[in-house]
């Protein structure tokens, strides 16, 4: 893949939450006999090769575990309760130095393809002002690849506010990708249920 060669693109899967709505850690859950979180750090891989990076938090050594090694760095959020502002902002300090643009992909999104996150890294210019979402529903959100010139903002969030807050930034043009599987996020242990019901 041409971009991933030419810029620094990191794909970093965020699966640092304790998951309290869920009622226990939703990222080791599994689908299809594969933990979430493997699953999004094994797209991330794919997608970027050894520019990966899992940022972690609650039950930090089970979920690395769970991982099964397809993420080559790694982050721990000590913030982690604070949401997941301060996991991304820990990606953009982590990355601070070594990448051109991160992709951010959440670890509940089971549904995101291997064809979508290359069509996002396709969709990107290489411009430093440019962010690209994914567009489903009525909202722009993640997986979202965004510059380098954007990590000082991201670097500051904090709370529940993601990168959301960058698409009204003036100073950033925003290109999307429509990709409707994207609304399927897991939150509670119904929307698992309903997912695997589906899946049989």
């Amino acid at each position: 893949m041409a971009k991933t060669v030419e810029h620094r693109i990191f794909a970093v899967v965020l699966a640092a939450g304790s998951s309290q709505r869920f009622g226990s850690t939703k990222q080791l859950q599994t689908i299809d006999g594969e933990p979430m979180v493997r699953r999004s750090a094994a797209l991330a891989r794919t997608a970027c090769g050894n520019k990966t990076l899992l940022i972690t938090g609650f039950e930090q050594q089970k979920v690395v575990a769970a991982a099964d090694g397809q993420c080559q760095f790694f982050a721990i959020n000590e913030g982690f309760a604070d949401g997941i502002g301060s996991s991304i902002a820990c990606a953009a300090r982590s990355l601070a130095e070594s990448a051109d643009a991160l992709i951010i992909m959440l670890a509940d999104q089971p549904l995101i393809s291997e064809d979508h996150v290359e069509a996002l890294l396709n969709a990107w210019s290489g411009d430093d002002d440019e962010i690209v979402a994914t567009a489903f529903a009525d909202v722009q959100g993640p997986p979202i690849l965004l510059p380098r010139s954007a990590f000082p903002q991201l670097a500051k969030l904090n709370g529940d506010t993601g990168a959301k807050t960058l698409l009204d930034n003036p100073e950033l043009r925003v290109s999307s990708v429509r990709f409707e599987p994207a609304a399927v996020d897991i939150d509670q242990p119904e929307d698992l249920s309903q997912l695997r019901s589906a899946r049989n």
